[in-house]
């Protein structure tokens, strides 16, 4: 075994309770139901094929004390497998898992990680049935032509509602606005800095150095943020969760070459991305126990994120990306984050705000003197001691589907996701 020394790591309870995740209900038929993406189908799309997921979640879940979900590939790679898309793969899974534990997940492989392929992933995946947000924890430079994409991030004649989410990048304001969170279609997810107690109680929360923003340079300002910019560019993010690797999250990897697993710190907003998807799987929930349909990204989520409330969201204002986090909307963190029961609330029924209530949490642990002192941003939330494990899994039994005929490759993207360095 090898021990190493991080800054900080996350638990899922604890994210959970950072972000009012923890203890969401719905009152519906006279009955409370716990707000867990129940009914709902996040679709994740990744690059090459990771024999291993299943096991890894199951693993993850066995760890924590979480359920196993519904959990399907779609195969479109073949035998190919990258070990960089694998610990993408491994961490999208688990941590959108957390965030919506009764969610089903479906994981979509494209071929390889070029824009066509991608793109082929993700026109399956938004068409696959019951399937109400598609994650995208991946992105570049703009190019162009990239506007002849933003069709497929809208949802299908006949499909139910979508909602399209990707990561900022994790490059700061070095490139400006990525795409495909530049696309108006898609919520732009940004990053943080999170610093809690032992119960997930936030005790700070500034804006992540690495977190991709900025202005479009060829997508049009649309319109739901003319109330926030008035630049006549579309600007991203439009949200953030937490990000920053030192202040990481636990994710269970097996390298598909061997299938030896290990638990490593990762973050980027690549981990962002998955969590607020599955806070937008709980709201989709809360809409179908209100006899509405689940939210459509372009139409609804986006319009939505722009005209609730501000208290939906604590604003986040410390920090840079080269972009200084300021009150109100910026370029580092997009709109802030988000106050979980009372987003999910105005997204599940904006014209009725009592079908939502959150239950005090019966984990908050009484805070020792440390925890309550207010952390510097450069000095560690806890000193953590991670030991790489030898876990030989079997491979999954992914299912199969035949690749759509693609264009010619315009470039290859990245994954968005920060490890610490060992």
């Amino acid at each position: 075994m090898e021990d190493r020394n991080l800054l900080s790591v996350l638990s899922p309870a604890q994210v959970r309770q950072a972000y009012g995740m923890n203890a969401i209900e719905f009152s519906a038929s006279g009955q409370t139901i716990q707000g867990t993406g129940a009914g709902q189908t996040i679709a994740i799309v990744g690059a090459y094929h990771n024999p291993f997921v299943t096991n890894e979640l199951y693993t993850f879940d066995g760890t924590y004390g979480l359920s196993n979900p519904a959990l399907a590939q779609v195969d479109l790679a073949g035998a190919q497998t990258n070990l960089g898309w694998a610990q993408e793969e491994a961490m999208d899974v688990e941590w959108s898992h957390v965030m919506a534990p009764g969610a089903s997940i479906i994981v979509v492989e494209a071929a390889s990680d070029n824009t066509s392929d991608l793109m082929n992933a993700v026109n399956l995946a938004r068409t696959l049935r019951g399937v109400s947000v598609v994650s995208m924890s991946w992105g570049g430079l703009e190019f162009r032509g990239q506007t002849n994409y933003d069709p497929f991030f809208t949802t299908p004649a006949g499909h139910n509602g979508v909602t399209f989410v990707a990561a900022s990048g994790d490059n700061g304001a070095k490139y400006g606005a990525e795409w495909p969170a530049s696309s108006p279609n898609v919520v732009g997810v940004g990053g943080t800095s999170l610093w809690v107690d032992a119960a997930g109680n936030t005790l700070l929360e500034t804006a992540w150095s690495g977190s991709g923003g900025g202005y479009s340079v060829l997508e049009r300002e649309p319109t739901y943020q003319k109330g926030v910019q008035r630049k006549g560019r579309r600007s991203t993010p439009d949200v953030a969760m937490v990000a920053d690797p030192n202040t990481g999250v636990p994710v269970l990897v097996a390298d598909p070459s061997t299938g030896q697993g290990s638990w490593g710190i990762y973050g980027g907003t690549s981990l962002s991305t998955q969590l607020f998807g599955g806070l937008i799987a709980v709201a989709d929930q809360g809409r179908a126990l209100a006899g509405l349909g689940t939210l459509d990204g372009a139409t609804q989520t986006l319009p939505l994120l722009y005209s609730v409330s501000s208290a939906d969201f604590r604003d986040i204002t410390a920090g840079s990306n080269g972009h200084r986090a300021t009150a109100g909307y910026d370029l580092v963190t997009g709109l802030g984050t988000p106050r979980g029961a009372a987003l999910v609330s105005d997204l599940s029924n904006p014209n009725i705000q009592a079908t939502i209530r959150t239950v005090p949490s019966a984990t908050r642990a009484r805070t020792s003197a440390r925890a309550r002192t207010r952390p510097k941003i450069k000095d560690p939330a806890m000193h953590v001691a991670i030991d790489r494990v030898s876990l030989t899994m079997p491979a999954s039994s992914p299912l199969s589907d035949p690749a759509r005929p693609g264009s010619a490759v315009e470039s290859r993207f990245l994954h968005a996701l920060s490890r610490q360095p060992r």
